[in-house]
């Protein structure tokens, strides 16, 4: 086995909150306690300002980058190809990278509602004893971001350089700069929108369905019965992971060739290799995430829509004039296709905000955030370097000296 990552290994980290006053979320329920799973990499500056927080997205975790300590002998931390396997932005996070660790100090924890070790419902309710499946209470993309700033306040951090994420992670970032802005300095949303569309409510509620019809969902209640839905989530991961590609890139890693044949079966084996990709992908999916968080967080995105109440999107920035933003889109993405990031940098600069944007030219389809290694390196790095020096952002020190 092969270790490839500047970060190295890397411990998962536990705040736990709200154990004598309860978290109110959106909805007006409360929980307590509340307990986020986060890691950290490189080292916070004497003034604390370094700080970068980075937002996963659906299906991601806190370990953004590095490697944990069991990795090497445990086949959760190996891919199919037996190589340990790295945290989910561990090209873009570690030092001379994008999210440079000699110079800030970055965060990554899991949502509020995940199965990564933050409370969420496969967690274990204090009152029950029992894990809560739908007894947890329904969790917003606010919820998750407020959970986020009272680890931040645990931190010690009075103020982020920059969050930053892709995907439901952009969806973060832009309630952190719509709600807390001044809390932060910047804001990079990647492959993102500001409310889901129709389309994506749909396709998010037939991946619901598809757990729903599973018989061993069992209402949710499926933990202690020694049977999950499998069939049904891993069906909702496929469908998800058809919008994550574009059709040139599908083109290009598939065509129409079949897996392990050289003709038609005529039968209903898998023959086709794309086939077997979404075969294997949602199958593997089912071993490392848990079905009912894949409601509570695919719930949580359709209900986002920062033009709420006003109908107005211009107006929920109107507090975030300070803010840099930097909002990239991708021409290939039809998940989150570019009109979505227009839309918000005309209602951004309709708000008076600071905002650099980018269209990347890429076949890759909305995971391209996450692919262009290349070109986020230096988009990100070019960003976050005019960001620090303008700041005049400190480099940290270990004992007196600099990392």
């Amino acid at each position: 086995m092969s270790i490839h990552s500047s970060i190295g290994i890397v411990e998962e980290q536990f705040f736990t909150f709200a154990e004598e006053s309860p978290f109110r979320l959106s909805s007006g329920a409360t929980l307590s306690p509340v307990t986020l799973c986060y890691e950290t990499y490189g080292t916070l500056n004497a003034d604390r300002t370094n700080a970068i927080l980075v937002l996963h997205a659906l299906s991601g975790s806190g370990h953004a980058a590095g490697f944990h300590p069991e990795d090497s002998t445990s086949l959760a931390g190996l891919t199919d190809s037996g190589a340990v396997k790295p945290g989910w932005w561990d090209d873009c996070i570690g030092p001379g990278k994008a999210f440079d660790t000699d110079r800030y100090f970055v965060i990554c924890s899991n949502v509020l509602g995940g199965c990564y070790g933050s409370t969420g419902p496969s967690s274990i309710n204090g009152q029950t004893g029992n894990p809560y499946g739908l007894g947890f209470p329904v969790v917003t993309i606010g919820d998750m971001v407020l959970a986020q700033v009272e680890l931040i306040n645990h931190l010690g951090i009075d103020q982020l350089l920059c969050v930053a994420g892709g995907s439901m992670g952009g969806m973060q970032v832009l309630a952190w700069a719509a709600h807390h802005p001044h809390r932060i300095k910047a804001a990079i949303p990647l492959a993102t929108t500001a409310q889901h569309s129709p389309m994506l409510i749909a396709l998010g509620e037939v991946g619901r369905q598809a757990i729903y019809a599973d018989p061993t969902w069992n209402q949710g209640n499926y933990y202690k019965l020694g049977r999950k839905p499998d069939a049904g989530l891993a069906v909702a991961r496929m469908i998800g992971h058809i919008t994550y590609l574009s059709e040139e890139s599908m083109h290009t890693k598939f065509g129409r060739r079949l897996q392990a044949r050289e003709r038609y079966g005529y039968d209903f084996a898998t023959e086709f290799q794309v086939e077997s990709y979404l075969k294997y992908n949602g199958n593997n999916f089912t071993r490392r995430f848990d079905a009912n968080s894949y409601l509570y967080i695919t719930k949580a995105m359709d209900y986002f829509d920062l033009s709420a109440p006003t109908g107005s999107l211009a107006a929920a920035f109107v507090d975030s004039t300070a803010v840099k933003f930097l909002v990239v889109s991708f021409t290939s993405d039809w998940l989150y296709p570019s009109y979505h990031s227009k839309d918000l940098v005309r209602a951004l600069t309709a708000a008076g905000a600071d905002v650099t944007y980018l269209d990347i030219v890429s076949t890759w389809g909305h995971d391209a955030f996450l692919l262009e290694v290349e070109t986020m390196t230096e988009l990100l790095s070019s960003f976050l370097g005019r960001l620090a020096r303008e700041e005049s952002i400190a480099l940290p020190t270990v004992a007196g000296k600099p990392v």
